[in-house]
């Protein structure tokens, strides 16, 4: 089917292949860790790797935490040591002191992967050596190439290949998504029929889903690329939909896994009445000061391309570019095909090139990295960290309205420092 000339579909996509400014992919242990209650991440990198942990994800003081860091010397990095026999030992210390984990991650860094230490095939050690009581899985969070949702997408390839065989027919949602959320969005599922249904990653091992040829999966995350193309090897096959952002899109992505199982539309308006008018009605609170607002997403979450469909389409603003580190078309083909043609569509980053684009347009609100919002702010400009709509819950219907107040929270704080401070507008350009 040919694409829409009116939509973002049929868009050029501009190639940007520059300098970076984006967290790594170690990132994702923070909210991964929370989400599988019996895995630890034990990162093989260096000090700066341990210190970005802490002091992104914080101390729990009242628990030990389920991540930590095998701190690579500098006897390590020269070769003077055998870092094989120094990681088997750590392993083996900690789990003696944890008998509660019973999946352990190894993830490479930039220092391990720069001395070409082979973590793949210290998990087949390992896991061989620990068996039954503990799977031993690898993947990389290095920021070397990626961007830091890159880590969640490719802690859940390394599970797919070690999933177990089933031949039953099962939807299995894939995503790592906060309790109740993904206590919501089964609710929704079962109410209108569909069962059972199974998640990657699951909160305990105990509940690992099994794959299979007909296994069917709906993405809840659109950064799962790898993931992806790691369960159609598996013979499993994709639902494709918009993702659950926002009403509309949560409709959408119910309908499209209602229709797999041949579930009646009228089942799927009884069932999401009240929770899809409860999402609207928090919705429209939130675009009364969206409105008319010109959005520019700078990459860095690979959020960018369904959030610029929720924002135009149920919040009435307009996106002057839409940058995303990837652009994935089987994965964010539904979501172009709903976005209005206009906006620039980039992929990758070039920051200065992205940077003077901002400055020349000067949109109301920018939505970029931590490290680029205050100098932004700086001169004038109004900006959404988008990290934070990382770790903030805002898939389905519940979470709607928090998720149109993110966006609004900035610009209702700018408008209240300008009547407040006559001055301020002008102080700040």
């Amino acid at each position: 089917m040919p694409a829409d000339p009116t939509t973002c579909q049929s868009a050029p996509v501009l190639k940007e292949r520059g300098q970076r400014e984006v967290f790594c992919g170690l990132t994702g242990i923070i909210w991964l860790h929370r989400k599988m209650q019996d895995a630890f991440f034990l990162v093989v990198g260096s000090r700066t790797c341990a210190h970005l942990l802490q002091s992104a994800a914080g101390v729990m003081i009242f628990a030990e935490p389920r991540f930590g860091t095998a701190i690579l010397e500098e006897k390590d990095l020269a070769g003077m040591a055998d870092a094989n026999q120094e990681l088997d030992r750590e392993v083996g210390r900690l789990l003696a002191r944890r008998p509660d984990i019973r999946q352990l991650f190894l993830v490479g860094s930039c220092p391990s992967e720069v001395i070409k230490l082979d973590l793949a095939r210290a998990a087949e050690r390992l896991s061989i050596q620990h068996a039954p009581h503990v799977r031993v899985l690898n993947f990389s969070g290095s920021g070397i190439e990626t961007t830091f949702t890159q880590g969640e997408d490719a802690c859940l390839a390394s599970m797919v290949p070690a999933l177990p065989d089933t031949q039953a027919r099962e939807l299995l949602l894939v995503g790592a998504l906060p309790d109740v959320v993904e206590d919501q969005a089964l609710d929704l599922l079962a109410q209108m029929g569909i069962a059972p249904v199974r998640c990657l990653p699951a909160r305990r091992a105990q509940d690992t889903p099994a794959i299979g040829p007909n296994t069917v999966f709906a993405l809840t995350q659109p950064f799962l690329g790898d993931t992806h193309a790691a369960l159609l090897r598996r013979g499993a096959r994709h639902i494709p939909a918009p993702f659950p952002f926002g009403a509309e899109g949560t409709m959408l992505w119910l309908n499209a896994v209602a229709a797999e199982f041949g579930i009646a539309p009228d089942v799927v308006a009884r069932v999401t009445a009240a929770p899809r008018a409860r999402a609207e009605k928090s919705i429209a609170a939130a675009a009364a000061t969206l409105r008319g607002k010109r959005v520019f997403f700078m990459p860095d979450s690979q959020l960018e391309v369904p959030l610029a469909r929720f924002l135009t389409r149920e919040c009435g603003m307009t996106a002057v570019e839409i940058g995303t580190p990837y652009l994935h078309s089987e994965l964010h083909g539904p979501e172009l095909a709903l976005i209005a043609a206009g906006p620039t569509l980039s992929e990758g980053q070039d920051v200065d090139r992205q940077l003077d684009r901002v400055r020349a347009a000067r949109p109301d609100l920018t939505v970029c990295g931590l490290g680029l919002a205050n100098p932004l702010e700086a001169e004038g400009l109004a900006t959404k960290w988008a990290i934070e709509l990382v770790f903030t819950p805002v898939h389905f219907f519940e979470q709607a309205g928090d998720l149109a107040a993110l966006f609004a929270r900035p610009l209702r704080r700018r408008a209240a420092l300008a009547r407040q401070h006559p001055n301020f507008q002008e102080a700040a350009e």
